[in-house]
């Protein structure tokens, strides 16, 4: 069993030789500012599933973005962030400077809605009465369970996945789909697997590390030694 230290640096090594660098994110990235993860020891799921009610948070005002999140901020401003894939509807990836064009949040986001007809989405405050495709009807861009998708943002986290040289998976269970569906068919394509979680996931067994330990505290570090390995 390699040690931390060692998981570390191999995670870093394989980051800095990526060439289109994917990362998928879940619940597990956001606990450390504060909001709840959903299947963990006191999610909000396994609250449920045991008759609890959910867990205290923190509102979505006073939620900002904690230093798992900055660290990917700063793979993307030294040009190795391929692409961000989200199931967080936490907008804590925006507001910690990601490039919309590098983002898809699957799952919509809580501060914005979605025009119904051509599905763009506007800022929750600012939404027209009139979408520029002519629709009028927005609603909450959150996806609840039964919802599809939106087509858009899962081709392009589709399309990235297959593209990706190296896919990076933090704070996911991998057990919603179709977004689970994303880092498999990354691994199909040759991709090494990382995994960062506090908990196990149904593609551990191939991932090609494992790192149990929470994002806010080991992913700066993996992003520091993948960057100082960096030619300037």
């Amino acid at each position: 069993m390699s040690s931390m230290s060692e998981k570390i640096s191999q995670a870093a090594s394989l980051i800095a030789q990526a060439k289109h660098l994917v990362v998928f994110t879940g619940a597990g990235i956001s606990t450390e500012s504060g909001l709840p993860d959903y299947r963990g020891p006191d999610g909000v799921w396994t609250r449920r599933d045991k008759g609890l009610p959910p867990p205290k948070s923190r509102r979505i005002d006073q939620v900002s973005p904690n230093s798992a999140h900055m660290a990917l901020v700063e793979l993307q401003n030294h040009g190795k962030l391929g692409f961000l894939i989200s199931q967080n509807v936490d907008s804590l990836h925006l507001k910690s400077g990601i490039r919309p064009e590098l983002l898809s949040e699957l799952h919509g986001n809580c501060l914005r809605t979605r025009c119904m007809a051509c599905e763009d989405t506007f800022p929750r405050d600012q939404s027209p009465k009139v979408c520029h495709c002519g629709g009028d009807r927005f609603k909450s861009s959150v996806i609840n369970f039964g919802d599809n998708l939106p087509t858009a943002d899962f081709d392009s986290a589709w399309t990235h996945s297959e593209r990706a040289d190296v896919y990076l998976v933090i704070g996911s269970t991998l057990l919603v789909t179709p977004a689970s569906d994303l880092p498999a068919a990354a691994l199909a394509r040759g991709a090494p697997l990382i995994i960062l979680n506090l908990g196990e996931t149904p593609l551990d067994a191939q991932a090609t590390l494992h790192i149990r330990g929470k994002a806010g505290e080991l992913l700066p570090r993996i992003v520091s030694d993948a960057l100082s390995s960096l030619v300037p």
